[in-house]
């Protein structure tokens, strides 16, 4: 379905210890790499991030994860096949380093699609001001997450992502997924503002520190 030949376009920042944990910065539908990755200067202090550029560019501009049937509705074999080009990439890039995934908006459902596709392999994922791709080939099963560190962040006045969505994803993550879930809501709308970047550092601190020995 889409020319995925090309290896993704990255901007790393942070920690260049070689055995520093990773942290893959997803950005927004009709964004790109160099929007999220101004996200690190707010974030813990440790690992490695790298911001990655969807794979998909928009007629509009911008890039984007997966074809979608409206906003945050993915075509299921699009995110199989954009999960799997990402899947063989990060494997070159990060080795046997623990991955934490953050993504924002597009960049959220798609973190959801690889959390849900498989939970083990990540030490945390973060589902931003976005929903997890329900009815898209991937697992929403109870407990289908148990264990796995979890932060969901979401706006009330947040009129992007169908209220229906972002509704189905609080009570899922938040129940019957079975995550080790954090939460946060602002009264703001689409869009990390100081308060959700402040969550976000805290919980990266928690998920990316070795437990002390």
């Amino acid at each position: 379905m889409h020319d995925l030949s090309a290896e993704p376009v990255v901007v790393a920042a942070g920690s260049d210890d070689p055995a520093a944990p990773v942290v893959v910065l997803l950005h927004g539908r009709g964004a790109d790499e160099t929007s999220i990755v101004q996200l690190v200067p707010y974030l813990a202090v440790g690992p490695h991030y790298v911001a990655v550029r969807a794979p998909l560019a928009l007629p509009d501009g911008g890039f984007a994860w997966f074809a979608n049937r409206g906003i945050g509705r993915p075509v299921a074999e699009s995110l199989r096949e954009t999960m799997d080009w990402f899947l063989a990439w990060l494997d070159g890039y990060a080795g046997s380093r623990p991955v934490t995934i953050v993504g924002f908006s597009g960049g959220g459902a798609f973190a959801g699609g690889l959390l849900l596709d498989d939970p083990q392999r990540w030490a945390g994922a973060a589902v931003l001001f976005a929903t997890i791709p329900f009815d898209a080939g991937v697992p929403v099963a109870d407990g289908r997450l148990h264990g796995v560190p979890v932060l969901v962040e979401q706006g009330d006045a947040d009129v992007v992502i169908p209220p229906e969505l972002q509704a189905a994803t609080w009570e899922y993550l938040t129940g019957p997924s079975g995550a080790l879930v954090t939460t946060h809501r602002t009264p703001g709308g689409h869009g990390i503002d100081a308060g959700s970047a402040d969550v976000l550092r805290l919980w990266l601190e928690a998920v990316t520190t070795p437990p002390s020995a």
